[in-house]
């Protein structure tokens, strides 16, 4: 880490400084583990797409979100923090980065507007982390969606197929869907979720991507910060979360 993003990565995390040497060493390690990285080269453009862990909050002000590299439309999350670092490490690089991520979705709904959210920017780079919703919103009732991880699978590899055919030179970074052991997931999430993450990763083998394992990374973390310093809700990062998350996803890129 270079100093401006240790000192960000320290406010964030609030943890001892030897704690934190124990975290980023362990983290890392998990990162260099990933396989080949992506490398994001000059006039990049990057695109982060996901449910509400990407979206952050982000602007849905057209005049934001159709503008790179603007903090509203890019949201407070780790898609942020990560095109903040490289916009600080590399100004001449002239890199673009945008965030179509919306809270709520499954991969269902991203096939839906995967067109003008994705195709259409035309990026050189694409960031995936969806999954979550595809568990969550079928273990409650009330919602009344009856999805199951074959279902999860099959739309991931037909979204992926079909953005390899409209941008066959696109880097493509698939991450692994996480939960925290805390305030609402309980026991009744396992051992499915962990079909949900695996079902990820096959995706990312499948299509040549760089796969980024955000559980793992948790599942490191935690032995330092409880859960619900990551995530209160056991779903939705913590700024010290998203930190985490930037961090990490950083390592595994290779930027």
């Amino acid at each position: 880490m270079n100093e401006l993003n240790r000192r960000s990565f320290i406010k964030a995390s609030a943890l001892s400084t030897t704690a934190l040497a124990g975290l980023c060493a362990a983290t890392d390690a998990v990162a260099a583990a990933r396989g080949k990285p992506v490398r994001i080269v000059k006039h990049d453009v990057v695109l982060f797409q996901g449910d509400s862990i990407t979206d952050a909050g982000r602007s849905r002000d057209r005049g934001k979100t159709d503008v790179a590299n603007n903090q509203p439309g890019l949201g407070n999350g780790y898609a942020w923090l990560a095109a903040a670092q490289l916009l600080v490490d590399r100004p001449a690089d002239e890199l673009q980065f945008f965030n179509r991520g919306i809270s709520g979705h499954k991969v269902f709904q991203l096939t839906e507007r995967w067109q003008t959210d994705c195709l259409d920017l035309k990026p050189d780079v694409l960031s995936i982390l969806i999954g979550v919703n595809d568990i969550w919103h079928s273990l409650d009732p009330r919602l009344g969606y009856k999805g199951t991880v074959d279902i999860y699978e099959r739309d991931y590899h037909a979204l992926v197929e079909r953005t390899r055919k409209a941008l066959p030179k696109v880097k493509l970074v698939v991450c692994e869907p996480f939960v925290l052991r805390c305030g609402a997931v309980t026991d009744k999430w396992f051992p499915e979720f962990d079909d949900y993450r695996a079902a990820a990763k096959r995706v990312a083998d499948t299509h040549y991507a760089t796969f980024v394992p955000f559980q793992a990374m948790f599942d490191a973390a935690i032995k330092y910060a409880p859960p619900e310093h990551w995530a209160g809700d056991g779903v939705h990062p913590s700024a010290a979360g998203a930190s985490l998350m930037a961090h990490f996803w950083l390592k595994a890129v290779g930027s």
